[in-house]
Parts: structure tokens; sequence; C-alpha cells
């Protein structure tokens, strides 16, 4: 592009030409150039429309830069489908190019379509996009008595949705498949039971419209931290769900934030970590390939598929990892040079939350605190069990949790190691021990 180059986007529906305003039309028939994909530029009349028509290549977003440099001083409109800034080419060319090089005109989205069909108010209706993402990514979206719009990667989406919503205990909900919203006669509206889907592949343009019921015997998952222990495959290596909400109220995520979970066991605080906002990232490293392939089935199944598993041993498996804003160390405390690389690797502001249950990293953790401040905490959780023919009593292992806000001032300094065997992967494993005592066959929590 030249300098002072502006690039208009154009918002068009499955109407097309019909149904774009006079501005926008104008816009195009004004362009030397139109750059869209071969169905939306197949909308345009080719004697209104007398520009160069170019079809975006795959992939688009390495193409950008080259294509628009390629027409460079020449009056360029892109084609977007429905509100090119709601998930549309719009984002990618204002990273590109930035805003002031844009003129963008909007057409009502496939969600303001289908809201307005529904009767479904747009601001009480979560969205979730699976176009080139993964089907998984609905399942944290799912509440009873949510209503729900997946827009759609293409005709198999609906059969899709069906499966993972009765493979996720709400097989009860109900589905509007609706396609080619804003064409008019063209539109068709499919309902059904999820738990009964079996219609067959429709029209590639399509909204799965999905009103949420949960099955009576499904596990409940509420919306904040500390998710039922039943929710997780694992093998006794799991952060029990009291110490678990607390550590994430510790750790106390922010919408786009990054979490290095070092010794994710089961990986439920990197899951639940990133369940509390769609934008949340968060990164498990574990040294055991059979619990890395475990926290990346617990991803899958609640919802968060994008959660990175490195497998590893820490601390040389953090090398090359992105700069995260806060790191959760559940083990492996007195593993030599681990602390320092978690701490290092923190900015200022960074927060970083340790577990244990040992004595020896319990000093390590005191010793810190004493240097660094922060917050020191013992949490202990005690379950109400049959004691004869009354109830007693059972209390797990207390978890001892040191909290810090990383501020501007000198290194920690080398980890003072006062556990001779040390418990990398070879102690008393913390997660477990919020139940029994168990001892780790291997792999560092």
């Amino acid at each position: 592009m030249t300098a002072g180059q502006v690039v208009t986007v154009v918002g068009i529906g499955a109407d097309g030409w019909a149904g774009l305003t006079g501005v926008g039309r104008e816009a195009l028939r004004a362009a030397e150039v139109v750059v869209g994909g071969a169905r939306q530029l197949a909308l345009l009349p080719q004697d209104e429309c007398v520009g160069e028509r170019v079809v975006w290549p795959s992939p688009l977003r390495p193409a950008v830069p080259r294509l628009l440099a390629a027409h460079a001083g020449r009056r360029i409109c892109v084609l977007a489908s429905g509100d090119p800034m709601f998930h549309g080419i719009g984002r990618t060319l204002a990273e590109v190019v930035g805003a002031g090089a844009l003129r963008v005109l909007p057409h009502p989205s496939s969600v303001s379509y289908a809201c307005a069909r529904l009767g479904w108010p747009v601001e009480d209706t979560e969205v979730v996009t699976l176009v080139g993402r993964p089907a998984e990514r609905l399942a944290a979206a799912l509440h009873d008595g949510r209503r729900v719009l997946v827009l759609s990667a293409g005709a198999a989406t609906p059969a899709e949705v069906a499966a993972l919503l009765r493979d996720r205990g709400f097989g009860p909900s109900r589905m509007h498949v609706l396609e080619q919203l804003g064409a008019g006669k063209r539109e068709r509206r499919i309902e059904g039971l999820a738990r009964d889907w079996a219609e067959p592949a429709g029209d590639p343009l399509n909204v799965v419209a999905v009103e949420c019921r949960r099955s009576p015997d499904a596990v409940r998952l509420g919306a904040v931290p500390g998710l039922p222990d039943a929710a997780y495959e694992h093998d006794g290596q799991l952060t029990k769900r009291h110490v678990r909400a607390a550590t994430l109220g510790a750790l106390a995520p922010a919408p786009g934030e990054l979490l290095w979970d070092v010794g994710g066991g089961s990986g439920s605080i990197a899951v639940e970590w990133m369940r509390t906002h769609r934008s949340c990232r968060a990164v498990s490293v574990e040294r055991d390939p059979a619990r890395a392939a475990r926290i990346g089935r617990n991803a899958r199944a609640l919802g968060v598929p994008g959660l990175r598993v490195v497998t590893g041993a820490a601390p040389e498996a953090l090398a090359g990892l992105p700069v995260p804003d806060a790191v959760f160390v559940g083990g492996g405390l007195t593993v030599p040079g681990l602390l320092d690389a978690c701490w290092e690797a923190l900015p200022v502001g960074g927060r970083l939350v340790a577990n244990t249950v040992t004595l020896e990293s319990e000093a390590l953790l005191a010793e810190r605190y004493r240097r660094f401040g922060g917050e020191l905490v013992r949490l202990a959780v005690a379950h109400a069990v049959p004691v004869g023919g009354f109830t007693g009593w059972r209390q797990a292992m207390p978890v001892t949790q040191w909290a810090v806000v990383k501020g501007p001032g000198p290194s920690p300094g080398p980890d003072v190691d006062t556990d001779t065997d040390t418990d990398a992967g070879a102690g008393v494993d913390m997660d477990a021990a919020q139940g029994s005592p168990y001892v780790p066959s291997g792999g560092q929590r």
C-alpha cells in the first residue's frame, strides 16, 4: 500500500447486491480492485462492478500484505460476510495495515439475523465460532438454561454440535439450524433435540442455535473455579476442588493473560484458568507422557482445547516459552533451579503461586516469604465421613501456599535445597495428598 491509501471493507449478506446500502454499492462501483471469497464475489453484478476481481488465496493471513502491496495506489474494496469486524476479515486487515487505513461499511451479522429470527436478545446470547477452530470450544459455554449461537465451519457442523452436546450431557438441548440467513426465500430452519439429531448435512452457510438443557445425570459444571473432581480424568494426581478454587483465587486470572502450570498433573489448574475467560491462555508443563496426554484430553473435554501441553521436565522445559503473567508450581519446588527459573521468567507485576504438603518444600517457601513477602497461608480441608453409626471429620493433609506479586528488585538467588531426595517425581504427591498419601511412579507435579 502507498502512504495515505485507504482500503474499503464492505460487508455483504446472503442477499448479495440487493441488500447493500447505497454507500456500499458506490464503493464497489468505484473500486479498481475487489478482493473477496469466490462465493462473495459471485454475488456482485458484472455490469455494476467492473473492477478487477481477486479471490483470497489460502492461507489467507500471510497473503494479505503481499496482495495489498501488489495493488498499491489502486482503489481497493474488500468484501466480507456480514459485519467485517465480527469474526471477519476486518480484524486481520486492522492488524496488518492499521485501523487508520481502513474504511469499514458493516452489514448485519449472522448473529443479528439469527437472534432476530429466534426472538433472542443479542446481549443475552453466547456466541462461539467454530470457523477454523475445534468443536470442543463449545463445551465451555454449555450451562443449563443458556442460549448459545454457534458460527458454523460448514455443512457438517450441526452434526458435530449435536454429537458434542450428547457427549457432554446436554442431549436434551434443542437445536435450531438456520441456513442462508438474510437470503429471503432461500432461508431454511431445521429444529430438533441434540439426542435425536439425524439430519443430513445441509447448506454450508448456516448458524446453529442451542437452547442448553443438561441431562439430570450429567455432572454440573459451574462458571467459577472449583469444578467437581469427577469432571477430570486423573490417576490420583489432581488438585482437589477446594484447594484448586483457593489456588485460582490467588492466581487471579484476567482476560488475555498467560499462565505457566509447572508440573501439570491432570491439568486442572491450567484448565480452570482458561475457563475463566475465552481469551485466557495457558501452558501446562508435565514430564510424564501419559499424564501430558491426559491433560490434553481433560482440556478438550472441558472446553479449552487451546491449552498448550509441553512434555518435558522443568526447569529445562521452560526454555523458550512465552513470557507468563502468572506461574503456578504445584510440586518439584526443591528441584535445583526450578523456582529461580519461574521467578526470572515473570515480569514485574507477575504473580507466582506455589503449593506444597512437604516440610522440606514448606521450609523453602517460608524462606522466600521472609525475603520477598506476599502471602503464606495454610489450607486445611476436612470431609465428613461415617464413624460407626455416627459422623466425624477426616482431615486431609494441609497445603502450604505462597502467593506473591513480583516487584522491582533483585532475583531470589539460588534455591536452598533442603531435601536430599527432592520431590522431583519421587516424593509425596501434593495433589493426591489432598485425600491420602500417594507416591508418584514418576513425573513431576
